[in-house]
């Protein structure tokens, strides 16, 4: 792949540099040189250390954990480059962290989305590379461009090599992510089930009953994050006593905080295939039944459009 002739630079913070250079390979661009270091009290500092004088600048940059760590160098990075006059500068993120909180929950409580989309927009932020936003709505928070890359190019392809010739049933694991689970649906000829939970309190789930016929067939379950691994453990369970022949779950961002790894490890999750958005941590890798797919060819071709100011909905 030829070098773009584009005016643009890549610059990768520190919370993916495996992803960050997995995009840089597939563009065939390198990452261009900065420091993101800490002050001896854990401040940020940053420093641009090639020239983006009229450059179109790419921040790649999740913002999992530590969330803040992250949240301020994206932050600090977007200042600099506006500072040091970019052209434009496109926050990439892979991961948006704060995207759960995208909704008053009850009385005097926040809505974080909204306040991180606002903290990006003034940084400098001219426009904004997502992947698969926990709610969609999020993108009306900014006020900026935000592009909310959808995951099928990647998860498609994989269930089509993986399960081939098997009658698939696609299962949401809650009644939001059923949009989610009917994109995948429809282009694998597969069926749609729902698992019906009900919540008791934040990060418990109780599944309730399973939506659909999935007596003798391959179940996927799809969603956009898997955090304690709670529901989808619990719903893989309940497939399973349905009658599943096996269970299977595919999942875009792996937050797995706390014990979620040998909780999926323990389950009846016969494979869990999460993407690189947040990194692997040693446990994942090791796990007997998790896998990371790379979203970097996806990534890497919404910045291309994005800098030749081509479409992207074409990708899907």
């Amino acid at each position: 792949m030829t070098l773009l002739n584009a005016p643009m630079k890549l610059i990768a913070g520190n919370s993916n540099k495996q992803l960050a250079e997995a995009i840089s390979a597939y563009l065939n661009m390198p990452l261009a040189q900065a420091s993101i270091r800490r002050f001896s009290d854990m401040e940020v500092f940053v420093e641009i250390q090639e020239n983006v004088r009229g450059q179109d600048v790419f921040v790649l940059q999740s913002t999992s954990y530590p969330a803040n760590d992250n949240m301020m160098e994206l932050l600090i990075t977007i200042d600099a480059l506006r500072r040091g006059s970019a052209r434009r500068i496109t926050a990439v993120i892979p991961y948006f962290g704060y995207a759960r909180q995208d909704r008053k929950t009850g009385g005097r409580t926040p809505i974080s989305a909204k306040l991180v989309a606002n903290l990006i927009t003034s940084a400098g932020a001219d426009r904004v590379l997502a992947l698969e936003l926990h709610a969609g709505q999020i993108q009306g928070f900014f006020d900026i461009p935000v592009d909310n890359l959808n995951i099928s190019p990647i998860f498609i392809p994989d269930i089509q090599k993986k399960f081939p010739g098997q009658e698939l049933v696609i299962v949401s694991p809650d009644v939001g992510g059923v949009v989610r689970a009917r994109a995948l649906a429809k282009p694998l000829n597969a069926e749609l089930a729902i698992i019906d939970k009900r919540r008791e309190q934040a990060g418990v789930s109780e599944v309730m009953n399973v939506i659909g016929h999935v007596d003798g067939k391959v179940c996927i379950m799809v969603d956009d994050i898997i955090d304690s691994g709670g529901t989808i453990c619990n719903a893989a369970q309940a497939l399973k006593e349905q009658g599943a022949k096996s269970v299977h779950a595919y999942v875009v961002h792996g937050v797995l905080s706390g014990g979620a790894v040998a909780r999926i490890g323990a389950s009846v999750l016969e494979s869990m295939i999460i993407t690189d958005s947040i990194p692997a941590t040693d446990a994942v890798k090791t796990a007997r039944n998790i896998q990371q797919l790379s979203v970097a060819p996806l990534m890497g071709e919404a910045i291309r459009r994005i800098s030749e100011e081509r479409s992207i909905s074409e990708l899907f």
